[in-house]
């Protein structure tokens, strides 16, 4: 069975053979959190399992020391993944409405917890929609339990406090323009961005149909983005590690090297008052 590791469409997803695939639905409102989940209520993809930001996707917040979604213990969510029968031949899809903004959080968390047959679903929930065997259920899959299977994590993830300031690491902020310089910022309670940082938009990886690039195109924007930093290591970050991931998801599908992910991003980086800030 050919591994999608980065990208599947919705017919390919279609000619899985279901018992093989795990598909994870990510559909999200960070405005109101309870959307999502209504959402799957209502309709989802057959099989789909819903994965909740706040709840299964992130841990705790500590006010004053992390960003708004940090990361969950690994092993608790090892723990999901097998509680939804993710095993170690399984492919994991992953879906949203929102052009992959959350379900690259997932494909990002599924790698880091060791399992490498993973994707998002391209064009989301609507590209389900639009296919003719786009078929949808409004029941809740049953869970089935798989062994359980510790891998390495197969992710790079970075700690940015005490390398920021020497300027060896090339820093790419997923976050829209306008909060990365600080002049709209409706999340986080100090705007701008990281001293250094290139604005990266996750939005300019897709196309107008809400589907990403093709690898081609993709290659040229970080191509462009990097130019003259190629030697320089790349760290991905947003306001708090979500769509940072959908830039990682972007340049290991158009086959650059992958970047690693600082997991608590701006929303943790301004929680120490003498980290330094840009506009």
């Amino acid at each position: 069975m050919t591994a999608f590791t980065t990208l599947i469409d919705a017919a390919e997803l279609a000619a899985l053979d279901p018992g093989s695939v795990r598909v994870f639905d990510c559909r999200f409102d960070l405005t109101d959190p309870g959307a999502g989940e209504a959402r799957h209520a209502a309709a989802h993809i057959p099989g789909a399992a819903y994965l909740h930001l706040d709840r299964d996707l992130a841990g705790p917040v500590s006010p004053g020391r992390t960003g708004r979604h940090p990361l969950p213990d690994r092993d608790a969510f090892r723990a999901t993944l097998r509680a939804y029968g993710v095993a170690e031949d399984s492919q994991v899809v992953a879906y949203d409405d929102a052009g992959g903004m959350f379900a690259a959080r997932c494909w990002w968390m599924v790698r880091w917890a060791g399992h490498a047959r993973v994707a998002v679903l391209d064009g989301g929930f609507q590209a389900w929609q639009a296919l003719a065997a786009g078929t949808l259920h409004v029941d809740t899959p049953a869970s089935r339990p798989a062994p359980p299977e510790p891998r390495p994590s197969i992710v790079t993830m970075a700690t940015l406090r005490p390398r920021v300031a020497d300027g060896t690491w090339t820093l790419l902020d997923a976050r829209a323009p306008d909060r990365f310089d600080g002049t709209n910022e409706t999340l986080d309670p100090r705007g701008g961005h990281i001293p250094g940082a290139l604005n990266a938009p996750f939005a300019d990886n897709l196309d107008a149909d809400g589907r990403f690039a093709d690898r081609a195109s993709l290659r040229r924007r970080f191509d462009s983005l990097l130019a003259g930093r190629e030697e320089q290591r790349t760290v991905c970050y947003c306001g708090s590690g979500v769509t940072a991931a959908h830039n990682v998801l972007a340049m290991v599908h158009a086959g650059l090297p992958e970047p690693a992910l600082y997991a608590g991003s701006w929303s943790e980086w301004i929680t120490d008052p003498d980290n330094p800030v840009e506009t």
